[in-house]
């Protein structure tokens, strides 16, 4: 018997090591900050492959970038705003702060989702200091479990975040944010960061990574993202991702 366990073992191990040789790195990339401008917009929703866009709610032109990615076959993310940090003094609509009551919470929340239509999930907009709080990412978290197919991508804009944990916690599909595409919009970081972006993949195996429509950006996707294939990556969408086994 120890002798038959040992080569199932054996034979499992082997399966499984020769699954992951053949399985190319899976990349999932969000272009965040989509609602102000039309152009800019249409032009991240033309980018080639399934880049999934996250739509700030409220804005002037959400509705019609959501109805155009929809319709493009991207998918789309309500691009939730969420407090930063009391230096931040950039102010988006619908946004979820500290002050507000449970039941404002889940108000401005609702508004938030039918303000964009055809979200299939929730991405954080800012939130270095709201996604530090337990108990409103347990407010949030109950907000996104009524809606079943919702999911969470936490945008991680500070380590001491807790909004992973909270949505595992609740049984929430959810991931983290690994690279920023441009935390600077000059050329050479965002270069930089797009190959960052492809060794943190060899690593895991799979990685997010977050971009926003500036031309910097979107030229070198425009010019890199159709030689991912060839170089032995695999170009995912967000929820393909988030709901791996």
């Amino acid at each position: 018997m120890t002798a038959l366990r040992f080569c199932v073992v054996a034979l499992l191990t082997l399966l499984a090591s020769g699954s992951a040789a053949t399985s190319p790195p899976r990349i999932a990339i969000i272009i965040d900050d989509l609602g102000y401008r039309f152009d800019a917009g249409q032009r991240a929703i033309d980018l080639p492959g399934p880049i999934s866009f996250a739509v700030l709610p409220g804005t002037p032109r959400a509705a019609a970038l959501a109805t155009l990615a929809f319709e493009s076959g991207k998918e789309v993310l309500l691009h939730l705003p969420l407090q930063a940090m009391p230096n931040d003094a950039v102010q988006e609509p619908l946004g979820l702060n500290l002050d507000m009551s449970r039941r404002q919470f889940g108000d401005t929340f609702e508004q938030a989702l039918n303000s964009v239509p055809y979200a299939i999930g929730v991405n954080s907009h800012r939130g270095s200091m709201l996604t530090r709080h337990p108990g409103h990412m347990q407010w949030l978290m109950d907000e996104i479990r009524l809606r079943e197919n919702l999911f969470f991508i936490d945008s991680y804009t500070t380590h001491q975040s807790v909004a992973l944990r909270i949505a595992n916690e609740t049984g929430v599909d959810a991931r983290k944010r690994d690279v920023f595409l441009d935390p600077d919009r000059k050329p050479e970081t965002v270069a930089r960061e797009f190959e960052r972006m492809k060794k943190l993949a060899d690593q895991r195996g799979s990685i997010v990574a977050i971009g926003h429509p500036y031309a910097e950006t979107l030229e070198l996707l425009e010019r890199e993202l159709p030689k991912l294939a060839d170089a032995g990556y695999e170009l995912v969408t967000i929820s393909e991702l988030v709901r791996q086994p």
